[in-house]
């Protein structure tokens, strides 16, 4: 059965319709490019303006002066390497609680059956609907009681209850080869032998897909850290850049920014094939 297209193959074969259609598609990848990368060029290039051009009516594209000096006094002014570390505790301890108990209780639900595990699995989806913000209360009265202000576990240990992450695994590990697994139990191996061995290499995509939800979503945070951390010295990023913006010229503040998010884009530019690849392996394919 022949594939359906907007042009036909006949049309395609001639010299015009080729012509028109490598026009266009080239036309629209363009478009498309610097719909999405002009934004980042005015942040990139803003910080190298002077404040006064920042400020600017119209504004230009290009910078008159090139100062590269908004960067380093980002750095220094801003006091970026403390925050970005604090970002990378916060954000590895995370990933790390996600990664072991999403993995956990999606296996146990997918290949453990346990009873009224669709009970469970449709109780761990309800929370979905509810808003992040109707929980933060509830969690921050959790966290305070506990005395865990202040302290990167409040970021951690809230972080580990992700519904996505959960049904994400669940649904990968529905769709591995039923009889891969069926020899494993024959050949002795119990069932953590079996998830140790057998299931986590085959998911190492959808690993990564949960690995790059987990750490975008601590890095990209602002009310939970902002609540729970009052010592400066302590909070991640995205906090800092808010309380340390008062008494910082403009263009030090969108170096800031762009610095950091040089971390979450080189994470994805670095894992680009398995995030794809994690994704359509965890789709809805039966």
């Amino acid at each position: 059965m022949s594939t359906r297209t907007l042009i036909s193959p006949a049309t395609l074969a001639r010299p015009r319709g080729k012509a028109v259609y490598w026009t266009v598609f080239t036309a629209v990848v363009v478009l498309f490019a610097l719909a999405f990368l002009f934004p980042v060029y005015w942040m990139v290039t803003g910080a190298m303006k002077s404040p006064d051009e920042v400020a600017r009516t119209p504004p230009t594209l290009v910078p008159h002066h090139w100062h590269l000096g908004g960067y380093t006094d980002a750095w220094d002014l801003m006091q970026l390497p403390q925050h970005l570390w604090n970002t990378m505790v916060q954000a590895a301890g995370a990933w790390a609680f996600q990664l072991v108990f999403c993995t956990a209780a999606a296996y146990a639900l997918s290949r453990l059956r346990p009873a009224f595990g669709g009970v469970v699995l449709g109780g761990i989806l309800a929370t979905l609907m509810v808003p992040a913000q109707a929980l933060v209360v509830p969690k921050y009265l959790t966290v305070a009681d506990l005395g865990l202000l202040n302290d990167p576990v409040a970021i951690w240990l809230p972080a580990v209850a992700n519904a996505f992450n959960l049904y994400l695994l669940k649904r990968f590990f529905d769709q591995l080869p039923r009889d891969v697994l069926e020899a494993a139990e024959i050949d002795g191996a119990g069932k953590l032998r079996t998830l140790w061995s057998i299931v986590l290499p085959m998911s190492r995509p959808v690993l990564g897909v949960v690995s790059i939800f987990a750490l975008v979503a601590v890095w990209q945070d602002f009310l939970w850290p902002l609540m729970v951390f009052s010592d400066t010295d302590k909070q991640p990023i995205s906090v800092a850049l808010v309380q340390l913006s008062q008494n910082i010229r403009l263009t030090v503040l969108i170096a800031a920014m762009v610095i950091a998010s040089i971390p979450t884009v080189a994470l994805f530019l670095l894992f680009q094939r398995q995030i794809i690849a994690g994704i359509s392996a965890g789709g809805t394919k039966g």
